[in-house]
């Protein structure tokens, strides 16, 4: 079964999954509903467009490099509130989460190949920008991934992909890597697989996932026979 891999490198992210109002939480990897966001901007979707055909792809995550949380304060004035008849707030301040210096590796397999193929090329020339979380979260590196596309089942692809770091020296201190599969027998359940993007109509439905851990992948400059 063909998967379709991402690359997710960026010097910040995030990936709420609960946040509200002053407080805008992330998970420690990308989200469900963060990633087909990320391709429905690719396609060139607007908010309106169904989403069943992408929430359908099974995905995985391998975190290559898990970062650090950090936490920006945002003060806002004159800010109204929901009653018309309130008078508007002199300040509120939010707390926005974010990881830095995370690296992440997403595979969405699915039994299509044309669909997957399509998508590719999606990324490869985006319709919209892509970002990862928030606007202001550009991507360092492209999410497209010239050998992106592969004839290998999720798990395995996840396995084999070269590591998406740069340091030799980090790599050496790896030994296996963690990573997130979506299971519909997993014990954690996830708010974020996407029904609605709309506006005033944003849906959600729980996911299932399972953690694992995968040995440890190749370097980048190394090619398999090398490795094996």
């Amino acid at each position: 079964m063909p998967t379709l891999l991402l690359r997710l490198v960026a010097p910040m992210q995030s990936w709420g999954v609960s946040g509200r109002f002053t407080v805008r939480d992330t998970a420690r990897e990308p989200s469900k509903s963060g990633v087909i966001g990320i391709l429905a901007a690719a396609l060139g979707r607007p908010r309106t467009a169904p989403l069943d055909d992408l929430a359908a792809l099974r995905m995985g995550v391998r975190i290559d490099k898990p970062g650090r949380v950090e936490v920006d304060f945002h003060t806002a004035q004159q800010v109204y509130r929901a009653n018309p008849k309130a008078k508007p707030q002199e300040t509120v301040v939010s707390r926005r989460y974010y990881l830095a210096d995370a690296a992440f590796l997403v595979g969405l397999e699915s039994d299509d190949r044309a669909w997957l193929a399509h998508l590719h090329q999606a990324l490869r020339d985006p319709h919209w920008p892509l970002y990862l979380g928030r606007k202001a979260f550009v991507p360092s590196q492209p999410i497209w991934l010239a050998d992106g596309l592969v004839e290998a089942s999720l798990l395995d692809a996840l396995k084999t992909y070269p590591w998406l770091g740069e340091d030799e020296m980090a790599y050496q201190e790896i030994h296996t890597l963690r990573a997130v599969m979506d299971d519909p027998k997993g014990a954690i359940v996830r708010y974020d697989l996407p029904l609605s993007f709309r506006w005033d109509r944003r849906r959600y439905a729980p996911r299932r996932v399972t953690h694992i851990l995968i040995p440890k992948p190749p370097f980048r400059d190394l090619t398999p026979e090398e490795v094996s």
